[in-house]
């Protein structure tokens, strides 16, 4: 379902790609770390934090997770939600029917095939297909606004920013 470009192929997740989501997730830390950029997911395996892989089940029992795949090869992995985390207090509901991007990660060996972009994609077209008008997400908007900038060339606006303790945070949104 929904072939896009490069030949990745985007599917419904469920609980059987929890060990390939945490693997990305892991990948990530790593890979950020190795750039100098231990503030945005900090310094320790996503797999080993407190709670990280009970949060990853639940993006794939209580939300609506896609996966991207090249030849089989889990490369992304999207969540969508119906609203921010409740975790995040200091990001509040839209106040109208809204899908949120609670999680968007990549393989760092597929850089640079828009595996990131394709599942944007279909967010955005999940969201429409809800009968929902407003995507937004939130984001590290530390560093060089790097993750900022990307969300705005996939077509989202910067809406509020936010800190969460010292992390700088950025929600931006989309209307569909």
């Amino acid at each position: 379902m929904n072939d896009i470009a490069h030949g990745i192929r985007i599917r419904p997740g469920g609980p059987a790609d929890v060990p390939a989501v945490l693997d990305m997730l892991d990948a990530a830390v790593a890979w950020m770390n190795a750039r100098g950029n231990t503030e945005q997911w900090g310094t320790i395996p996503y797999s080993q934090i407190p709670g990280g892989v009970e949060r990853v089940q639940g993006y794939t029992t209580e939300n609506f997770p896609y996966l991207a795949e090249l030849d089989g090869v889990p490369v992304g992995a999207l969540v969508l939600d119906t609203g921010p985390s409740p975790k995040m207090p200091m990001i509040p509901p839209a106040g109208e029917p809204e899908r949120y991007v609670r999680l968007l990660v990549s393989d760092r060996r597929y850089a640079g095939l828009g595996v990131g972009s394709a599942l944007l994609a279909r967010a955005v077209e999940e969201t429409r297909r809800a009968g929902v008008e407003l995507l937004r997400v939130d984001c590290w908007a530390g560093g060089t606004g790097e993750l900022v900038a990307y969300y705005e060339r996939n077509g989202f606006t910067r809406t509020d920013p936010f800190l969460s303790g010292t992390w700088p945070g950025q929600v931006l949104a989309q209307r569909v």
